[in-house]
């Protein structure tokens, strides 16, 4: 059984085609089931839309759940269509954001933490001229904020948990174990899931989020796998899903999640 569960479109200001394209394309690549996950509004600033090429404005939000409440019905008995949110995570404003994921009735919620220390996780210069220590605590602070997102209650999967190595590949290797280990130790035990995201093979680094390393210590803290592709463009649903599912037994995974409203569904590898 095939299933993404990480799709954007268009409403999002910087992916290609809409949700009925997303569909589609996942009705060609024999899924089962597809969640449509766009960027959730930038709900700490006042303004509607500050920004365009990130997230959908505030203002286009009941349209796009509407949208694809729609297209589930439409598409019934040919392909199960979830409604789901990918949701930035800011530590300092849980609940603007809580309060918005609970007016809405998501399959899910993927929190996923793209600000860290202040700059995107993708900022290919936050990383000049930093000692090995600076580096160390950047990582470590990652980390945390994952965890916290975590501990929050808001999400059901936790999004791409090392796409900061996305434009800077050496990430990987900067020691922080101990925060590593916390947060998937923190993730296991609240029974949350973690995304193999295969949107890392778009960027410098090449591969998926998060490492093979990384989902062996899952697999240790007994953390639920999911699967997405972060599609901007429709051609990249389900891509890389058999490779993956592949790798994921290699590691000793059994089986992985998909989550239809706000519960977690066991699908064998």
């Amino acid at each position: 059984m095939k299933f993404d569960l990480h799709t954007h479109h268009y409403r999002c200001g910087h992916a290609d085609g809409d949700i009925r394209d997303y569909i589609e394309a996942g009705i060609r690549e024999g899924l089962s089931v597809i969640g449509i996950s766009d960027h959730m509004p930038h709900l700490f600033s006042p303004l509607d839309h500050p920004s365009p090429t990130l997230a959908m404005s505030r203002l286009e939000l009941d349209a796009y759940v509407e949208e694809v409440l729609k297209l589930k019905r439409e598409y019934e008995g040919r392909i199960d269509v979830l409604l789901g949110i990918e949701s930035d995570y800011f530590i300092d404003h849980e609940q603007v954001y809580r309060d918005a994921i609970e007016r809405y009735p998501f399959d899910y919620v993927i929190g996923s933490v793209h600000i860290s220390g202040g700059r995107s996780i993708f900022d290919r210069n936050r990383w000049e001229g930093l000692s090995a220590a600076a580096m160390i605590e950047a990582k470590k602070e990652y980390y945390r904020l994952i965890e916290a997102s975590a501990r929050s209650g808001m999400f059901q999967i936790l999004g791409h948990i090392d796409a900061m190595k996305g434009y800077y590949p050496a990430f990987a290797e900067i020691e922080a174990e101990d925060a590593v280990n916390a947060a998937l130790k923190t993730i296991g035990e609240l029974g949350l899931a973690i995304e193999v995201n295969t949107s890392g093979g778009t960027k410098l680094c090449g591969g998926w989020y998060p490492s093979d390393a990384v989902l062996e210590r899952a697999l240790h803290y007994g953390v639920s796998i999911s699967f997405g592709s972060d599609a901007h463009r429709p051609s990249r649903v389900g891509e890389d899903f058999e490779a993956v599912a592949a790798k994921l037994r290699e590691i000793g995974f059994t089986e992985w999640v998909y989550v239809k409203e706000r519960k977690p569904v066991t699908v064998p590898l």
